[in-house]
């Protein structure tokens, strides 16, 4: 664009500058360089830094199917041919100069994708950006956790949602010798879905599964979406003096309370929405006041058990870490800010401190960290359990006046996904029954130990 401002400046008075005319378009120019690509369940976004703003404009081939990027008075200075594109819907991009002073670049895509598009200012980490975003037509929907007991015959477990911060373009705090936020606590967080996996009574999901971004609103619905009974988001903090250091944990404050509960009241969507998940409560057809009630008394209570199982958490945490602050801290981080499901944020150091840097970058001290959440999780939730839950059956004595129960095999059915419902191993299962392999027929009775 400016340069092609300049040549209608140099035209209009008469050519004296003609000489200039290239030094000047070159000079205009917006350099185009690193693109990169972040694939995710539900979209992909494309990023090229940029050396300035742009005009661009987007559209969308078929037959077969592409995306064109036209971008205006700029220059490719990396090329796009090379880019990994594994795990993407585009299958190829290419590039080329158009009308003298523009770039093109086309993406052959697999199949039929929207877009969107948009130019980010300069950020403490980036200069400008050019963002496009790759939209699946029909996102693949994981299977929604059913939260009521009363939806099948067996107890629910536990569901927490693991939130590892940051993603893709955007790598949270970098610390000494360039290590990652993002990094540090997606592998923190795959290490506690580990071991909450391995403990009966628990199902867990990840906001993000792999390096890529989503934003903090599309975090807490996830956590909604799979009618979370607790949001657990994992950051690794970050301060100008390299000597601060210590893990913390937040709840939502009072003040961010507040905020949302008056966001939710105006918000159409939102009130059409159900608080408690599954048999839930709507507040559609509430008037003000009585969804104004509704909402604090929900408010109230998720921060509550937010305090309560991040004191738990704290604890056991300082076991493993230096505490920050000895007691669980409040603010309005907006991941927190769900109305009716707890939530915490764990910090679990200082990034930005070399030696607590060290130890997040280490295998052995991530274990160690998810360890001490993991503790304090199941202390939470053995003390005070959900309802419908098995550790709410289990607390109560559920099972403790019977040897073992019965199971009749349904299509579909493994022994590795009977022993996971029913909090049993394979090995036990086999011994129980007798069975000489792991083939089942729809209509067996398997018995099932409960000892």
């Amino acid at each position: 664009m400016k340069a092609k401002l300049l040549k209608t400046l140099i035209i209009s008075c008469g050519g004296i500058f003609a000489g200039w005319l290239p030094l000047i378009a070159m000079g205009g120019q917006t350099d185009i360089s690193n693109p990169r690509i972040w694939p995710a369940p539900d979209h992909t976004r494309l990023v090229f830094d940029l050396s300035d703003t742009v005009s661009h404009k987007v559209f969308a081939l078929e037959n077969p199917d592409r995306l064109v990027i036209d971008i205006e008075d700029s220059q490719l200075k990396s090329g796009v041919e090379s880019m990994s594109l594994a795990g993407s819907p585009v299958k190829n991009m290419r590039s080329a100069r158009r009308n003298g002073d523009d770039v093109r670049i086309v993406l052959d895509l697999h199949r039929k994708l929207t877009a969107r598009s948009f130019v980010l200012k300069p950020n403490d980490q980036y200069g400008t950006r050019l963002v496009v975003d790759l939209l699946e037509d029909e996102a693949k929907e994981e299977p929604v956790v059913r939260k009521s007991a009363n939806e099948h015959q067996d107890k629910r477990d536990v569901v927490i949602v693991i939130d590892a911060g940051h993603g893709g373009d955007d790598p949270g705090a970098i610390g000494p010798g360039g290590v990652k936020e993002k990094d540090v606590v997606m592998a923190i967080a795959k290490e506690l879905q580990a071991q909450m996996n391995d403990t009966p009574g628990y199902t867990v999901k990840f906001t993000r599964t792999s390096d890529y971004y989503i934003g903090l609103r599309q975090r807490t619905k996830l956590a909604r979406k799979y009618n979370a009974d607790l949001l657990v988001s994992i950051h690794a903090d970050a301060f100008n003096r390299p000597e601060a250091n210590g893990a913390s944990v937040f709840a939502l404050s009072k003040r961010g309370a507040t905020s949302e509960s008056a966001r939710w009241l105006v918000a159409s969507e939102n009130r059409a929405d159900l608080i408690g998940g599954v048999g839930g409560v709507s507040l559609d057809d509430k008037d003000d006041v009585l969804a104004g009630v509704l909402l604090d008394l929900s408010m109230t209570a998720s921060m509550k058990a937010s305090l309560g199982v991040g004191d738990h958490v704290l604890r056991s945490m300082g076991q493993v870490s230096k505490l920050h602050k000895k007691r669980v801290e409040q603010a309005g981080f907006v991941v927190l800010k769900s109305p009716d499901i707890p939530s915490i944020l764990i910090e679990t150091g200082f990034i930005s401190n070399p030696v607590e840097a060290r130890r997040l970058s280490s295998r052995a001290y991530q274990r160690k960290v998810a360890s001490a959440i993991k503790v304090g999780l199941t202390r939470h939730f053995e003390e005070t359990p959900p309802v419908g839950t098995w550790l709410a059956w289990k607390r109560d004595g559920g099972g403790a006046t019977s040897s073992e129960l019965s199971y009749t095999i349904r299509k579909g059915d493994t022994l590795s996904s009977i022993a996971r419902r029913n909090r049993v191993t394979v090995s036990q299962l086999i011994e129980s029954n007798d069975l000489k392999s792991d083939s089942l027929r729809v209509g067996q009775v398997l018995a099932i130990p409960t000892s």
